[in-house]
């Protein structure tokens, strides 16, 4: 996968990915998509889906003979300053490299297999330039695996959408660095610990991916707001730590009140570092 910045945001599409072929039991497979590998491998046969492997331990191995999922230089949906080829980054060897997990082999990335499964369905990103890059990439996967399926793109601020429209599988992606709402006050922008109204955009979807972190460290200029509401309290700045805690107290009540387990999967990133110099 050609975007990640950082070894685990691919690591957690791959795993998002493989768990979601798991999860789509939910729909038989057709056919052509029965297959079974290993001992420890997950097994899809007659509709049966059986998972004995921990698809979470393994490591990053280089394998020269295989092809990147994808060519940043041909698809429609990445972002100019995500494409790390285009602007002149001279080695290619990080294409090269393919996630193992230790009791079992991945399959090579199927686009008509994924669109067959999560047909009718939405993804949805939620989160900073770490879900966008994540979005981005999904999309060219599928794009590249099926080139001739139909496709539409709509960016706007803050939800971009991608649908592949003749399988009817949406994907979203919906940037709120914070997770919780920044609101503007009298005194300039405050950050409300305590507020998710985006969440009323992210319920129907079937697989939710979040993540948040860098910019709860952001200052100066970087950092985009004024105040912090936390509670009845309106401070000028508090623990960033102390902040983030609380701020993913909020989402993790938001999850239990609003998302059914039965419907929806619900994954959150790991932290990822700073990618600006």
């Amino acid at each position: 996968m050609a975007l990640a910045f950082h070894p685990k945001p691919l690591l957690l599409l791959t795993v998002m990915l493989a768990a979601a072929a798991a999860a789509s039991a939910m729909e038989a497979p057709e056919p052509e998509q029965l297959h079974s590998s290993s001992s420890n491998a997950t097994t899809l046969l007659d509709g049966q889906v059986v998972t004995r492997c921990n698809l979470f331990q393994g490591s990053w191995v280089f394998d020269g003979a295989s092809s990147p999922l994808y060519d940043s230089s041909t698809c429609p949906f990445i972002s100019g300053g995500f494409d790390c080829i285009k602007f002149g980054r001279p080695d290619k060897q990080f294409l090269k490299y393919q996630w193992r997990p230790q009791s079992c082999n991945l399959p090579r990335f199927s686009g008509l297999d994924f669109l067959r499964r999560w047909r009718g369905k939405k993804i949805m990103f939620v989160g900073d330039s770490l879900s966008l890059n994540m979005w981005e990439s999904l999309s060219c996967m599928i794009h590249a695996s099926v080139p001739g399926a139909r496709s539409s793109l709509v960016r706007r601020d803050p939800l971009s959408t991608v649908t592949f429209l003749d399988y009817g599988v949406t994907i979203l992606m919906f940037r709120t660095p914070y997770l919780v709402d920044i609101v503007i006050g009298q005194k300039g922008r405050i950050l409300n610990l305590g507020s998710i109204q985006g969440g009323s955009v992210w319920k129907d979807a079937d697989m939710l991916v979040f993540n948040s972190w860098h910019w709860w460290i952001h200052t100066g200029n970087a950092q985009a707001w004024d105040y912090i509401q936390d509670g009845a309290a309106t401070l000028k700045d508090m623990d960033r730590l102390t902040a983030f805690y609380k701020g993913l107290s909020t989402w993790a009540r938001w999850v239990d009140l609003n998302v059914n387990p039965t419907k929806t999967k619900v994954f959150f990133q790991g932290i990822s570092p700073t990618h600006y110099e």
